[in-house]
């Protein structure tokens, strides 16, 4: 079928469309395979039409394509399933069981008996896996969402989510410009013509109503405007009506903004429209010179006859990802995720108004923290800074506006700040790490601040970046190195070094102030965006060789752009001089507008600010109200006004996954609106307040009115995910570093406040737990959370694991693991029991370990013999191999390939196994003793090794090539164990390296192997047995010989908390039970876990009423932790 004819197809769907022919739109699109219609798909999935559901996706896909396909049908086919036991339909679930899902039992046929098995309960909730499925509405939704990632990921389905922009009734149009071409070709044409039929060319001859005698307008030569005699009545939806000619072509679009867009086969994500991709080496031509936009750009309809052959091929040279795409028979689809409405609901909006943050004045700019959600940072026209916790609305930092270090200005700057010294906030923004902000400010600065958790904000860069105003800023990655963007009223575009503040490039080409900056990258390609008030847009290279683009932004307007979550979708928005806003999407191949959307309102005065948010929608504050866009359609979707009192054009920033939005009002305050999901998670935060002494120069807020939440369905633990991208970048390469200051100081510390650790001596002081156990058990040698935060897996010295599952009620909906109730010591009903293969090993000689996979359904565990690989729902043994010896001493999965394990042996060396392929795919070999430690960086593409000789090593991940090693210094006067374990976990960074060892806590820095803090315990203590991170890395939990538990900051090694062993364990002091090992819960940083060598297991928390273990430490001289001290004191050392 050739292009045009594919085209005609889509004028035919949007007629269709228009003319209500429902059933056949979607007919024609499934018989086509050109367009695959999202929101018709979502609806049939949500009535649970699933023989439709099926044969609408057979127009574009069967389940043998490829992977992604088998997983689409799969999913499908399971929900059926599950939907059919749900309803107690036992003989509707063996017709799906044995018609629909049997096919996939070549694929997996262990998985398929497993979900066989689900016939056997009485509930299939009983499952593990599948406890979390809620009513029928949800699962769906659940579902829905992870069908649109695998459509979206799939190659057959590219090109065929999205309609072509057309203009409403265009066939229409079409027609009647035809009608109008046949009259003009009349040899004696009349006024208003009568136009009866289609079916023959028009005429206006006597004998013949329409007549047949006018040349094809297809074969007839093109000829010149000819004058109308008269207008047509132009055919309409029912009938003929009066009609004119189609506008013209957006005059200012960005006509081919790409030279050569690259064609990107088979994407293993989704992706939408490419720009700036093309080979590296042609990087430099990728861009157009700037060049006048035309509107007769040349359409190049190539010939697709093969395409409707090809859109049921197999897709070639698809890349091992998509072969190798895991499909889970039992998903863990449903752990603790927020259960999502149908795709395209404005539900999912957060249009709930929930509370109300009295800022003091007027809000410039607002930016949510990456990782943690609920922290809200706002910038003022005051120029203070300040730092929200929407859990406890409290203010818990602030910054006023002051020059660093006025004496290294420049004469303009401290003349302008002698004249008045006061300057307003007009971008702040997160790092996407959310270890640094930038604040840009009206006057030259710029400021960067490092961000250490709770209210620890810490002077980081001053930076006198632009002449006049700097007027937007933003955070990029170029050569791997993050990097401030800066823009401003001197008409340049600046790119610094974030560690160092050194300028690396200047961008000229403006010829008015430059308002916004937009970096991004395609690919390796990394290239800037920026938008003067004039309404020019450019593009650059960090090349320093000119701008790649110069085209008009619609209307001429002063405008921001900004990316979808993904990055595959560029939109801008923005207001000219004359108060007229656009909101468009940009066609990056093209470099043209992709669609305009409606709604805007003319304004007096401002510009128009915009957000988008789960690559869904669209916000925008205008005419006192926000309004909401789906990117899909051009008509707004909804609007709500906050319960009033908004300013004519709002400020507003949606949080990372959208279930927030915080929006400025006109008396100097936030509003912030939420969703269910929002609510949920502002709920479960609302009894952990914020430690008021931690406020620096915070004013005291007082509580806001909270509205009406509705019951919550399951509580919403606050999000703390790995960042996505580590500060390991900065470099001290030098640089030109006159533009830049080092750090100030902070503000004085008041040394007649001695701080002290908290110290808890009574049970009435925190809140413990012990795991029941009917059994006598030998001590805990490994212990772990599940990934979920649902249970607690326990490995003791007799290779036996034991797994403690929390109850999900009406009393507990959220199931997550807790110190109030007490969990299940959970086994199956066939009363199977884990247990390792010990070869006959001396029990204390066996050094056990464990590693659990990322869904928890599998768990990978050694006791001195052979490797298990667990079903964590049956307990059955998948798979045993590697025999000793030598014997397995630790194990870690590889961040990017569960099939690949490192495993650490007891001869020292460690062997990097394939799963799959059941084989050794290299042995590393650097320590003179067993293994102790493995931890992999997914950023640094590194692994640390630690052994019992007190070495660690570096290893590539790529290569498996050794980087570098380095040995623990012991502390003086300190003597460890011969075989002493040292262990090694990475910070949520990816960077930073904690390193445990009996007689030491460290922290180095990868892949360098930089110590930099050491703190060493007193030696009452005892050693130390063991420590870890709290899931977001910022304390640090140590357990002792002796019994006690610290603690720690994870910045400056000082003590936050002690917890002696009289508040959690029993008195009997010739017992002498201390934990072994100590576990973090995997969301909650408050909580641990503790295995002792008694074999007890017991839980920790603190006090409801205090919500965290003591209080940060104060830092000194702001400057971070001390590196001197003596041995004994419990102080950092280096």
């Amino acid at each position: 079928m050739s292009s045009l004819s594919r085209e005609l197809v889509f004028l035919i769907l949007q007629f269709l469309d228009e003319e209500k022919f429902k059933d056949a739109v979607h007919k024609l699109e499934q018989e086509s395979g050109f367009y695959f219609n999202m929101r018709h798909f979502d609806e049939m999935v949500g009535n649970g039409e699933w023989d439709e559901v099926e044969k609408y996706l057979s127009g574009f896909t069967k389940v043998d394509d490829n992977r992604y396909s088998m997983k689409i049908f799969f999913e499908i086919r399971k929900q059926k399933y599950l939907e059919a036991l749900d309803r107690n339909d036992r003989p509707k679930a063996v017709e799906i069981l044995v018609k629909d899902l049997k096919v996939f039992s070549a694929f997996n046929e262990e998985l398929f008996k497993e979900i066989t098995q689900l016939l056997t309960l009485d509930n299939f909730r009983d499952n593990e896996q599948l406890s979390k499925y809620g009513d029928t509405k949800s699962a769906r939704g659940i579902m829905l969402l992870e069908l649109k990632k695998l459509i979206e990921a799939n190659p057959l389905f590219r090109d065929k989510l999205t309609f072509p922009s057309l203009k409403n009734a265009r066939l229409r149009t079409l027609i009647n410009q035809s009608l109008n071409w046949q009259h003009q070709l009349c040899k004696t044409p009349k006024p208003n013509p009568d136009i009866k039929t289609l079916f023959v060319d028009h005429s206006c001859g006597p004998s013949q109503p329409n007549g047949a005698r006018a040349p094809s307008p297809v074969t007839h030569p093109l000829m010149g405007a000819v004058p109308k005699p008269g207008v047509f009545q132009a055919l309409g939806p029912h009938g003929v009506t009066s009609f004119q000619q189609a506008p013209a072509p957006l005059q200012n679009a960005l006509a081919g903004w790409m030279t050569n867009p690259s064609q990107v086969s088979h994407p293993s994500a989704s992706a939408g429209p490419i720009g700036f991709t093309t080979p590296n080496n042609a990087a430099a031509a990728m861009l157009k010179r700037p060049r006048t936009p035309t509107n007769n750009s040349a359409v190049d309809y190539q010939t697709a006859d093969s395409e409707h052959m090809l859109k049921r091929s197999r897709p070639f040279g698809v890349s091992d990802e998509v072969n190798n795409m895991p499909i889970n028979i039992l998903p863990g689809g449903y752990s603790g995720q927020s259960h999502a409405q149908s795709s395209y609901s404005s539900d999912d909006l957060p249009k709930a108004f929930v509370m109300t943050l009295n800022q003091g004045s007027t809000v410039k700019s607002m930016d949510f923290h990456p990782v943690q959600q609920i922290l809200l940072l706002v910038g003022t026209g005051t120029g203070e800074v300040m730092l929200w916790e929407l859990g406890s609305r409290e203010r818990i930092a602030n910054r006023n506006f002051k020059i660093w270090d006025l004496s290294q200005c420049s004469v303009a700057l401290q003349a302008s700040m002698a004249s008045e010294y006061s300057a307003a906030v007009n971008r702040v923004m997160w790092s996407p790490d959310g270890t640094l902000f930038g604040v840009a400010f009206s006057k030259h600065l710029v400021h960067v601040y490092s961000y250490h958790g709770g209210d620890d904000l810490r002077n980081h860069l001053e930076i006198e970046a632009h002449s006049g105003s700097v007027n937007d800023l933003a955070f990029s990655y170029p050569n791997k190195q993050i990097c401030i963007v800066t823009c401003g009223d001197d008409r340049l575009i600046k790119v610094w070094d974030a560690a160092t503040g050194a300028k690396q490039y200047t961008f000229e080409g403006h010829e008015a102030p430059v308002y916004s900056v937009c970096p991004h990258h395609k690919e390796s390609i990394q290239f800037i965006f920026s938008t003067a008030i004039d309404g020019k847009i450019k593009a650059w290279l960090y090349d320093n060789m000119g701008s790649r683009v110069d085209y008009d932004a619609p209307g001429h307007s002063s405008t921001t752009m900004a990316y979808s979550a993904d990055g595959t979708r560029l939109f801008s928005c923005g207001t000219n001089k004359e108060g007229e806003s656009y909101l468009v999407e940009w066609n990056e191949s093209e470099g043209a507008v992709k669609r305009t959307f409606s709604g805007l309102g003319k304004r007096a005065g401002g510009i128009v600010q915009f957000d988008t948010t789960k690559n869904r929608f669209l916000a925008a504050g205008d005419e006192f109200v926000i309004k909401f866009w789906e990117m899909d359609s051009v008509n707004l979707l909804t609007t709500t006004d906050a319960d009033g009192g908004l300013p004519a054009s709002p400020c507003l920033r949606f949080n990372k996954e959208g279930m927030l939005l915080a929006v400025s009002t006109s008396d100097n305050g936030l509003k912030i609106l939420a969703n269910a999901d929002g609510v949920r998670l502002l709920r479960s935060m609302e009894n952990r307040p914020f430690d008021a002494s931690r406020v620096s120069s915070a004013s005291a807020v007082k509580p806001s009115t909270v509205g009406s939440f509705g019951p919550p369905s399951t509580s919403v633990a606050a999000s703390f995910v790995d960042r996505a991208v580590p500060m390991t970048s900065m470099n001290g390469e030098s640089r030109n570093l006159g533009d830049a200051r080092p750090r100030a100081a902070e503000e004085p510390v008041d040394k007649s406040k001695i701080w002290k650790p908290t110290e808890i001596n009574e049970p009435s002081q925190c809140r413990s737990l012990k795991l029941p156990d009917s059994a006598t058990t030998p001590r805990v040698t490994r212990l772990i959370y599940t990934n979920s935060g649902y249970a607690i897996l326990a490995l003791a010295a007799n290779a036996v694991h034991k797994l403690w599952k929390w109850p999900r009620n009406d009393r507990h909906p959220t199931g997550k693991a807790n110190a109030s109730i007490v969990p299940q010591l959970w086994q199956p009903a066939s009363g199977t029991l884990m247990t390792n293969d010990t070869n006959d090993t001396n029990p204390e000689e066996v050094v056990p370990c464990f590693a659990l996979s990322k869904n928890d359904s599998y768990v990978m565990s050694a006791s001195g013999g052979k490797i298990s690989l667990f079903n964590m729902m049956t307990f059955k043994t998948m798979t045993t191999f590697m025999p000793a010896p030598p014997a397995a001493t630790f194990l870690a999965f590889h961040p990017q390939d569960n099939n690949v394990i490192a495993i650490g042996m007891d001869d020292s060396s460690i062997q990097i196994y394939n799963v799959r392929v059941d084989e050794v795919k290299t042995k590393l070999k650097g320590h003179q003793k067993r293994i102790t430690g493995l931890a992999f960086s997914n950023s640094l593409n590194v692994l640390i090794s630690a052994g019992a000789d007190s070495q660690l090593c570096v290893w590539s991940s790529d290569t498996w090539e050794k980087q570098t090693s380095k040995y623990l210094q012991i502390p003086a006067g300190r003597a460890a164990a011969p075989q002493a374990d040292t262990r090694v976990q990475f910070h949520q960074d990816q960077t930073q390296l904690l390193v445990v060892h009996e007689t030491q806590i460290a922290i180095f820095e990868a892949p360098k192997l930089e110590c930099l803090k050491q703190w060493v315990p007193r030696e009452v203590t005892g050693p130390i047995t063991h420590a870890t991170y709290s899931c977001d890395s910022q304390s640090i939990f140590v357990s002792f010989e002796d019994a006690s538990v610290g603690v720690l900051s994870a910045y400056t090694l000082r003590w936050r908390c002690r917890i002696n062993p009289t508040s959690y364990l029993p008195a009997n002091p010739s017992a002498r039970v201390h934990p072994l090992v100590i576990a973090a819960h995997p969301s909650d940083p408050n909580q641990f876990a503790l295995g002792l060598n008694d074999g007890a297991v017991i839980v920790l928390e603190p006090l409801e009423a205090e919500g965290k273990w003591g209080m940060l430490p104060p830092a000194d001289n702001g400057n971070g932790p001390s590196t001197s001290g003596a041995a004994n004191s419990d102080q950092p050392q280096r």
